[in-house]
């Protein structure tokens, strides 16, 4: 009787495990990494949404970025409206939830925003907002067209990214 056992030994089977966890490592920390920049480009997005927003606002609001600071003349302010054109909170907001999750915040109109808020502050004929991104550090827009990338939180007050 010649019979012969077919199969897989177990070291067989075991590398065979190793090798696809070790593949499937790989390729979850990739996944990781795409999620963050996925993260990071929607930040981006609402906040050049902001930008141009803001644009519409200054038309709409007689050549101002503000009037009364936290009124609705206020392109910063939370129910800014003129003539039926809102102002960029809300595309803030959507940035920093982007980041944070739901429970992100701005923090209030020129107060210092921490690495877990999003500020957005009129100024004197001028408006900057900043938000933190996925990854690392945080991303600036402003009313001089600037869309850049910061190593910091803006200082109190800023009316443009540094």
């Amino acid at each position: 009787m010649n019979k012969t056992n077919r199969g897989f030994t177990l070291i067989e089977l075991l590398v065979v495990i190793a090798i696809i966890a070790l593949l499937s490592s790989v390729v979850l920390a990739s996944l990781n990494s795409a999620r963050n920049k996925g993260a990071d480009a929607a930040i981006k997005s609402n906040l050049a949404n902001a930008r141009a927003q803001a644009e519409i606002f200054y038309d709409a609001n007689g050549s101002s970025y503000m009037g009364t600071i936290n009124t609705a003349t206020d392109v910063c302010n939370t129910a800014a409206s003129v003539n039926g054109v809102k102002g960029i909170y809300p595309n803030v907001l959507a940035a920093i939830q982007v980041s944070q999750g739901s429970g992100g915040a701005l923090v209030a109109e020129n107060a210092v925003e921490t690495g877990t808020t999003a500020s957005c502050n009129p100024a004197s004929g001028t408006w900057v907002a900043q938000a933190p991104l996925k990854s690392a550090g945080f991303w600036c827009v402003d009313s001089t067209g600037a869309s850049v990338p910061e190593a910091a939180v803006l200082p109190i007050n800023a009316t443009k990214c540094q």
